[in-house]
């Protein structure tokens, strides 16, 4: 399936990362309070055990979606093509995304290694939102990771993650685009349905 991911494992990754929040506005304790029931989960000794792996990826999708959008991710990364979903694939196509995104990067967000974050700057116009991260490995490097978040209802929630300067939502419309223009929707979904199967089967 020609549907690639960044290098950068970006959707997940922004969770299973550990540091101290610079200001503890709404925003930004938000995401911090994901972040640390994350590394709760991937380093709880009893979790980590083998037999226990789906308790922990559903712990963690838990998590994950209580502030990540799917819905509105979906509907970006398709761009103008959403609106040639009939609603029974719209709902079918919000499921594979989230099911791509969160079994993909499901062994990274495993492999957390004490990487740091900082909370660096909010930027808030109207209902919407970026969140400027610097993200520290323990070999010292760093990169960039910004948050875009929405207001919705009075909740903000992340519709998309910008990784050195890389959008995740734009890097998968692009490749949405590219297989219905040459293709067709019809053949987007098959391929993301054989594509979900086969990550189930991992």
């Amino acid at each position: 399936m020609n549907i690639k991911l960044l290098v950068i494992p970006v959707v997940l990754i922004c969770f299973f990362l550990a540091g101290t929040a610079v200001a503890q506005t709404s925003i930004t304790a938000e995401v911090k309070k994901t972040v640390d029931e994350v590394v709760r989960i991937v380093t709880d000794k009893e979790l980590k055990k083998p037999q226990n792996e789906k308790k922990r990826r559903m712990a963690l999708r838990d998590t994950i979606g209580a502030i990540f959008d799917f819905g509105e991710m979906s509907q970006r990364a398709m761009g103008a093509h959403w609106k040639e979903l009939s609603p029974d694939d719209k709902k079918e196509f919000i499921g594979l995304f989230e099911s791509l995104l969160e079994k993909t990067y499901a062994n990274k967000i495993e492999s957390y290694n004490n990487e740091k974050v900082i909370y660096q700057k909010e930027n808030v116009e109207d209902d919407y939102a970026e969140l400027k991260t610097k993200i520290l490995t323990v070999k010292h490097d760093e990169y960039s990771m910004n948050y875009r978040l929405i207001n919705k209802s009075g909740k903000w929630v992340v519709y998309d993650v910008v990784i050195e300067g890389v959008s995740l939502v734009s890097n998968y419309r692009t490749q949405f685009n590219k297989i219905i223009n040459n293709q067709g929707v019809k053949e987007l979904m098959k391929k993301l349905r054989s594509k979900s199967e086969d990550i189930k089967s991992v």
